[in-house]
């Protein structure tokens, strides 16, 4: 069966995020229709999914947390992928038939994603039995034979990786090869002007995997997608807000959410506190809450509303707040820490960065000890 959307990535992040808000669309008659999931690499785990999945059965997804300080625990039953694919083993199939008829395409592959391998050649655009060993080439090779079939008619693309402007990353890369590898000029055209490249912002916390296939995750969740001329969305979702305003969902994520995060990690390296312990457990130390409470209220929330976004904002930290008081995920500070340096370069940095260029008034004490002997960095 051809399904409208084809995703690459089987992360328990997608499969509780967007396949979820395509389900509880379809169910609402609000959707382009089901979705096909092919897995990119040789990763034994989604290996198991991708099997799982091609039963045709579903999964499911547990949403648990706060929400307006309610406690949320309900699971929900996710039909909408019908089809499931390894490329290295269905490509001709994937190339020739499933890629020739989805509308939207979302992927999802994880930090290395969009990293090209030096391998893979310009073979594969005519070699069916030649597969790309990196996400970009294989794109590349499917969009080519695409091209050559449907030369007016190109999909909406949607990277899911957390790459600021994804979409106009990953068009880059791709026509940065399509040049190296000599194509056509006609094609480098189509990449420029048929395919549609949505930059795009996803805010959901997926805190453990479902065995075979599933996923718990927390209530909240955004899609926040920027509007683009000819862009075809896979669903209708309350979740997902098209926007032409992408950078200030970017801001609000960066320096509520992912700021706390590091915030909390700087105090559990200081502190040297457990192992094992977890935001939720950092959010009970009365000492720790208060620092971040602190930046938040006095550091951050100023320069925001120097922007005119102080409402949004302020909304913004009470769900977050809500997501770090969840009692049931299990996000360790340990995990958080890791690259801890550079991480605060880029979420505390830009907010004493921004403060300065509004000509604000603002000491952020906080911020500035967090970021110690990095604060003119």
């Amino acid at each position: 069966m051809h399904t409208p959307i084809i995703q690459f990535g089987t992360s328990r992040f997608l499969l509780a995020h967007v396949d979820l808000f395509v389900d509880e669309a379809l169910k609402a008659g609000r959707a382009l229709g089901g979705i096909s999931v092919v897995q990119t690499t040789d990763n034994p785990l989604s290996r198991k999914r991708v099997t799982a999945l091609a039963s045709g059965s579903g999964y499911p997804v547990r949403i648990r947390g706060l929400e307006r300080g309610e406690r949320i625990d309900r699971e929900q039953h996710i039909s909408a992928v019908t089809n499931a694919y390894e490329a290295a083993l269905d490509w001709r199939l994937i190339r020739d038939e499933l890629f020739q008829a989805a509308t939207v395409v979302i992927s999802n592959t994880a930090d290395a994603g969009f990293l090209l391998n030096e391998a893979d050649s310009k073979k594969c655009l005519d070699d069916p039995g030649s597969i790309p060993k990196s996400f970009p080439a294989k794109m590349l090779c499917l969009l080519h034979a695409r091209w050559k079939e449907q030369p007016d008619q190109g999909p909406s693309i949607f990277p899911c990786e957390l790459v600021s402007r994804n979409g106009d990353k990953l068009k880059g890369i791709l026509i940065g090869l399509a040049k190296e590898w000599g194509c056509d000029e006609a094609f480098v055209q189509y990449l420029d002007t048929r395919c549609a490249w949505a930059n795009s912002l996803v805010d959901r916390i997926v805190s453990k995997p479902i065995e075979p296939v599933g996923a718990v995750a927390e209530p909240y969740a955004l899609w926040a997608i920027e509007r683009l001329p000819g862009l075809v969305l896979p669903c209708s979702h309350a979740a997902i807000t098209e926007t032409d305003q992408l950078e200030k969902y970017e801001r609000l994520k960066l320096w509520v959410l992912n700021l706390g995060h590091t915030v909390l990690a700087e105090c559990w390296l200081r502190d040297g506190a457990p192992a094992g312990e977890t935001v939720q457990q950092a959010m009970s130390v009365a000492t720790r809450r208060d620092v971040l409470e602190r930046i938040w209220t006095s550091e951050v929330l100023p320069v925001f509303n120097a922007m005119g976004e102080g409402h949004e904002a302020s909304e913004y930290v009470a769900t977050v707040r809500d997501r770090f008081l969840n009692p049931y995920l299990e996000h360790q500070l340990a995990d958080i820490a890791k690259n801890h340096r550079e991480k605060k370069v880029r979420r505390l940095a830009p907010v004493v960065e921004q403060s300065r260029k509004l000509g604000l008034e603002l000491s952020q004490p906080q911020i500035m000890a967090t970021l110690g002997e990095l604060q003119h960095v």
